[in-house]
């Protein structure tokens, strides 16, 4: 994988004021493959009575992990937007722990990318939620979708 593209997702969330209001830290990066974690705060709680931290938070988490995981595709060109997200919540995420979303970049075609992400407390085997993206790159993404 080239530097090029490792330099760009890592930059990738840097350069998003929501990725870093949410504290998100890349982990890991590979070949249309991203790993990002999300530390608890008491201030993303959607729920104070469980300390639940709110699905808003979760979805922008994988949100963001599906576009580095685009932008590290190699098939890819560079820069994204996201076109469709799914999200599936399947349980609360446990109070007090770090959400990790990891993404797969496992398809391209000329203008869209399709993703798959997981995202995951400490309880490895259950996941928090799951999601499916489709999202566009290239050209398309800058000047308000103009070529």
């Amino acid at each position: 994988m080239s530097l090029q593209r490792i330099d760009l997702a890592k930059k990738f969330i840097e350069a998003i004021p929501h990725a870093r209001a949410l504290k998100m830290n890349f982990v890991a990066v590979g070949e249309g493959t991203a790993e990002i974690e999300m530390p608890y705060d008491e201030k993303l709680v959607g729920d104070p009575a469980t300390g639940v931290i709110h699905g808003g938070a979760v979805s922008a988490l994988m949100d963001t992990c599906g576009g580095a995981a685009v932008v590290s595709h190699p098939g890819a060109p560079l820069g994204t937007a996201t076109i469709d997200l799914r999200i599936d919540y399947m349980r609360p995420a446990t109070p007090g722990q770090t959400i990790v979303a990891k993404a797969t970049c496992y398809h391209v075609t000329r203008s869209v990318a399709f993703v798959r992400a997981v995202a995951l407390d400490d309880d490895r085997d259950r996941p928090v939620a799951t999601a499916t993206g489709a999202f566009t790159y290239g050209a398309a993404t800058s000047e308000g979708g103009k070529k």
